[in-house]
C-alpha cells in the first residue's frame, strides 16, 4: 500500500468531483477512481456505484465547491478526512454543508468503498424522495 500514492489520488477525488459537472474528461477521470461495484453509503443508506451518485448530485445543484482536511490513514487502513462544501443549489439558492468521508481502496488503489457522513443538519434532505 502506498499511502501517498493514495493520499493524492483522495485529493484528486474533490478536485475531479468539483470540476466534473462541467468537463467530460473530469467526470471520466472521477469516475476511474471507483472500482465498478463500490459501495457508497450515505443519509443512511447504501447503493453500488459512484456515477449515479455524482449525477444525482448535479441534478439538483448549478455549482459547487469542496475544501477538505488531510485525509488520515485510520488504524483499520481506511481513510478519512473532514470536509466542507459550498454550493449553489438548481433554484439559486446558495448552502453550506460539512461532514466526514471515509474510503477503503482495494489493492489497486482504486476506491471500493466511501462513507458520507453529513455533520450537517438536514444534510440532503432533499435527496430522500
Amino acid at each position: 500500500m502506498n499511502t501517498d500514492a493514495n493520499i493524492t489520488m483522495l485529493n484528486n477525488y474533490f478536485r475531479l468531483f468539483d470540476a466534473s459537472r462541467t468537463d467530460d474528461r473530469a467526470m471520466k477521470d472521477l469516475l476511474s477512481l471507483f472500482t465498478q461495484d463500490a459501495e457508497i453509503v450515505s443519509n443512511g443508506s447504501s447503493r453500488t456505484g459512484f456515477e449515479v451518485v455524482v449525477k444525482t448530485i448535479y441534478e439538483y445543484n448549478k455549482d459547487i465547491k469542496h475544501m477538505w482536511d488531510a485525509w488520515v490513514l485510520q488504524p483499520d487502513g481506511s481513510y478519512r478526512t473532514n470536509w466542507v462544501v459550498c454550493g449553489q443549489a438548481v433554484d439559486g439558492t446558495v448552502f453550506t454543508k460539512a461532514g466526514i468521508d471515509i474510503m477503503r481502496l482495494n489493492e489497486e488503489g482504486k476506491i471500493m468503498y466511501m462513507k458520507n457522513v453529513q455533520t450537517t443538519e438536514d444534510a440532503y434532505n432533499e435527496y430522500n424522495s
